[in-house]
């Protein structure tokens, strides 16, 4: 894997590949405003799910969850804001959630973490 932005694609693809299978229809990926990007936007059964994807290949810098600070899930929430405002889906009931996606012992690893 070479470039950061290399390790963040393979990562992104391996997160929607980890959520399909995990019954989330994704929605959107990249979806960028002035405020920032939304990684993976997805939808399970009457909830949208905005999604941050953090790859990582050792733990030696902290875990990926730890990478999405206080500052991050408010840039997270705005770009959602204007999203939820596009597409006209009021009615449903959104969240956040970080998936992690790790080597670990050449292999890569995804765990889905809700975001409070």
């Amino acid at each position: 894997m070479g470039s950061a932005k290399e390790k963040g694609s393979e990562g992104e693809e391996i997160a929607v590949r980890f959520l399909k299978a995990n019954g989330y229809r994704i929605l959107d990926r990249n979806y960028r405003t002035k405020y920032g990007e939304i990684d993976i936007v997805a939808q399970k059964k009457k909830c949208i799910v905005f999604v941050e994807v953090k790859t990582r290949l050792s733990n030696e810098f902290g875990s990926p969850a730890e990478a999405v600070d206080e500052r991050k899930l408010f840039r997270i929430a705005s770009v959602a804001n204007q999203y939820i405002q596009k597409e006209r889906l009021d009615d449903f009931s959104f969240r956040f959630e970080v998936v992690s996606v790790t080597k670990q012992n050449n292999s890569w690893h995804c765990e889905i973490i809700p975001v409070e």
